[in-house]
């Protein structure tokens, strides 16, 4: 990838060993450029009132992207910026299941950048109606 800052957009670089399966829908790793670190707290499909406002694995997804790249926008950062992520859920196969559906959704909300992704299967999250929170990494330019 090449280089290029805007006003507030930077590229990071991508990196894809050539010895590990290729990638799809993540990056192996992923070099920050040089810039100020944003720490995202754990999103999930909570609604401005805090209750989990969407039924099913997708549309959490959907919910909890949109408050990702609000809590990005509130850090005046965009999802190009991001560096990681860790995509907890409490049913990996159901989310294996999804992934077309999760695709489309990812890419409304992030475009086709993919950081280093961790996918986690965890027993519950903090509210028991919650099946999925999105924790995330970003840098932004100096």
């Amino acid at each position: 990838m090449t280089a290029h800052r805007t006003r507030q957009r930077m590229t990071h670089r991508i990196v894809t060993s050539a010895k590990l399966p290729e990638p799809v829908g993540y990056a192996h790793a992923v070099v920050a450029r040089p810039g100020r670190t944003v720490w995202l707290g754990g999103q999930t499909a909570q609604s401005r009132d805090g209750s989990i406002c969407a039924t099913t694995l997708v549309e959490q997804f959907d919910v909890a992207a949109a408050n990702v790249v609000e809590a990005l926008r509130a850090a005046t950062s965009e999802p190009s910026q991001l560096v990681s992520m860790q995509i907890a859920v409490t049913d990996a196969a159901a989310y294996r299941r999804a992934l077309p559906d999760l695709g489309i959704v990812w890419r409304r909300h992030f475009g086709n950048h993919y950081p280093a992704i961790t996918l986690l299967e965890v027993s519950a999250l903090f509210d028991p109606l919650a099946q999925v929170e999105l924790t995330a990494v970003a840098v932004l330019p100096d």
